[in-house]
């Protein structure tokens, strides 16, 4: 299977066969992310982790993104569907995709109570959808639970690296990755520039997580500091936080023996 319709849209998903004991892993990719960006510098990260934990895996690219089916009208009006949203993403874009979309994948895909493994934007997501859903766990690296300073001068710095002609640019660095790379890039930056996402903040949200939380960040993270991992505080659920020393944005691209570890131990532990 390479897709799967969601309510008319195509969302292209890739499967890792692995035991059917344990509940599977469901990647959740970054901002800028899609399938094929878990696979780079040469190491299949999302293979490595399924066969280190014993478990099998899905990973799937968000509409809009790799090659799932584009957002329609990216740059216009913001308007709410049925289901899918169109135009701008609005504030609560993350909500929907962890509310909304990724149940319903689950659903389509006949997984229950998954490991959720999310990074930046994907990492929010899952933190959301635990929130309110059963999963097994949550491994989330480098993710946003507020709005920082430093998260949004990072941002403006990619909106200018991708207006770069050539092809070192971030445009064509992307472009590998996206069937429609301009539809990847401006429903991330537009929304995470606007004001009105100033206020996004899901502190609150994450103290109903029921299930283990492992939170990983880089000590150089150039998309938040420290807070972000911090503030991950459920009521009723163990979270643990591993810092990284020479580490960015990406923990698992900086730091993927380090992580493959730690998640390991982290999920050898659960009943």
């Amino acid at each position: 299977m390479d897709s799967v319709i969601i309510h008319g849209t195509r969302l292209e998903v890739r499967h890792i066969p692995g035991p059917t004991g344990r509940s599977p892993l469901v990647f959740l990719h970054e901002g800028l992310g899609s399938v094929s960006m878990w696979t780079q510098r040469g190491r299949d990260w999302t293979m490595e982790l399924c066969n280190a934990t014993g478990r099998a895996g899905w990973v799937y690219s968000r509409r809009g993104y790799g090659c799932s089916d584009p957002v329609p009208d990216v740059r216009g009006a913001p308007h709410a569907g049925e289901f899918w949203h169109t135009g701008r993403h609005e504030p609560d874009y993350m909500h929907r995709e962890a509310l909304d979309v990724l149940p319903a994948l689950l659903e389509a895909l006949g997984i229950d109570a998954p490991v959720l493994v999310g990074h930046s934007d994907g990492a929010t997501i899952a933190l959301l959808h635990a929130s309110r859903h059963p999963v097994t766990a949550c491994v989330v690296m480098a993710p946003h639970v507020f709005v920082e300073d430093v998260s949004i001068r990072s941002i403006e710095q990619a909106r200018s690296a991708y207006m770069q002609p050539g092809e070192q640019g971030l445009r064509s660095r992307l472009a590998r990755h996206h069937r429609d790379v301009d539809n990847a890039f401006w429903q991330w930056n537009d929304i995470w520039l606007d004001p009105t996402f100033l206020s996004f903040d899901i502190r609150h949200e994450c103290q109903n997580i029921q299930a283990p939380v492992l939170a990983i960040q880089g000590a150089s993270d150039e998309y938040g500091t420290l807070q972000q991992v911090r503030d991950i505080q459920p009521k009723n659920a163990a979270a643990r936080t591993l810092v990284l020393e020479a580490c960015g944005h990406s923990p698992h691209r900086d730091q993927p023996d380090a992580v493959l570890a730690a998640i390991g131990e982290f999920l050898s532990e659960l009943p």
